[in-house]
C-alpha cells in the first residue's frame, strides 16, 4: 500500500529521506559533494512529496521554480530497500502532475554521471539530455534534462 503526500520542504519525513540521500551523495561525490550541495537546500522549497509504503517514508521528490515556464525536479531519492519497485517513476509522475497544475510547461533537473540508475529512470520517463544550465555549466559530473508537459 503507497500513499503519496504533498508537502513542503520542512516536512520531518521529507527531511529525514533528504539527510539520508545527502549522506549517499557524500559517498558518490566525494570531494565535489560540497559543490553539489551548496545548490540542494530545501529552504526555498515549497513543493515537496512524500511515498509511504505501509506508513513508512519511502521515496521523496520535490520541485521549485526555475523559471516562468518550468521547475526544477530535486532532491529525488528512494530508501535502498524499496528500489526497483517503481517508487521513484510514481515520485515523478505525480511532480510532474503537480507541476502542471501550477500551470508550468516543462521541467528541468540535473544528475551526476555516477548515477546510472537515475539517467535511466529520467529516460524511460521521457527526459532529455540538454545542455548543462547555470551553476552546472562546464561541470563535467553532470547530465542535465528537460521535459515538455505539455506533449507528456
Amino acid at each position: 500500500m503507497h500513499r503519496l503526500l504533498r508537502t513542503h520542504g520542512q516536512h520531518p519525513h521529507f527531511l529525514l529521506l533528504v539527510k539520508m540521500l545527502d549522506e549517499e551523495l557524500a559517498c558518490i561525490d566525494g570531494a565535489e559533494h560540497a559543490f553539489y550541495h551548496q545548490y540542494n537546500s530545501v529552504a526555498a522549497i515549497t513543493h515537496a512529496l512524500v511515498l509511504y509504503a505501509h506508513e513508512e517514508p519511502v521515496a521523496c521528490g520535490a520541485i521549485k521554480q526555475f523559471d516562468e515556464h518550468a521547475v526544477e525536479v530535486k532532491r529525488m531519492y528512494t530508501v535502498p530497500q524499496h528500489r526497483g519497485k517503481g517508487l521513484a517513476g510514481k515520485v515523478l509522475l505525480a511532480l510532474e502532475s503537480w507541476a502542471q497544475e501550477l500551470g508550468y510547461t516543462h521541467t528541468v533537473l540535473e544528475t551526476g554521471k555516477r548515477q546510472p540508475d537515475a539517467i535511466a529512470l529520467y529516460k524511460k520517463w521521457g527526459y532529455h539530455i540538454i545542455p548543462n544550465y547555470g551553476q552546472y555549466a562546464g561541470v563535467t559530473n553532470s547530465v542535465c534534462f528537460q521535459k515538455d508537459l505539455m506533449s507528456a
